[in-house]
C-alpha cells in the first residue's frame, strides 16, 4: 500500500515538473522592462494553447516589409477575456504594444496591448486583460 502511494505521488510529481519546465520564462525571451510599438497587416492568427501568436507584416524605416511574431496569451485565457479565433482576420491593420524580444533580428514581441484600426477594437486596456 505504501509503495503504491509512493509511486502515485512520484508520478504526479514527474508530470507536474515536466509541464513546469516546458513553459518558458518571458524574461529569458523578452525585455520586460522595455516596450515598443509596431503597426502592420495581420497575416496569421494562431489561436491556441499554451500561447497564441499573431504574425504581422510591418514596414521598417527603409520601407522593407518585415514579418513580426507577436506572442499572446493562450486560447483558454484569451477566451475568458472575450477573444475568439474569429476576433482577428487576415488583412486587419493592428497596432501592437509590447515587450521586445532580446534578439532584435528575431522580430518578436510579447503583447501587452492591441488596437485594430478599422473599428478601434482593443485588448489590454481593461482590468484582467493580461498575458500570463
Amino acid at each position: 500500500m505504501k509503495l503504491r502511494l509512493f509511486a502515485s505521488v512520484l508520478a504526479i510529481g514527474i508530470l507536474a515538473a515536466g509541464q513546469a519546465s516546458a513553459h518558458h520564462s518571458f524574461a529569458a525571451t523578452y525585455f520586460e522592462d522595455k516596450t515598443m510599438q509596431v503597426e502592420g497587416k495581420l497575416v496569421q492568427f494562431q489561436f491556441r494553447n499554451p500561447h497564441s501568436f499573431i504574425q504581422l507584416e510591418v514596414k521598417d524605416e527603409s520601407g522593407q516589409v518585415v514579418r513580426w511574431s507577436i506572442e499572446w496569451g493562450g486560447a483558454s485565457q484569451l477566451g475568458s477575456q472575450g477573444v475568439t479565433n474569429e476576433t482577428l482576420k487576415y488583412g486587419d491593420i493592428v497596432t501592437i504594444m509590447g515587450n521586445p524580444g532580446r534578439d532584435p533580428d528575431d522580430h518578436r514581441i510579447r503583447m501587452l496591448s492591441l488596437r485594430r484600426k478599422s473599428d478601434n477594437f482593443g485588448w489590454g486596456q481593461r482590468p484582467g486583460e493580461v498575458v500570463n
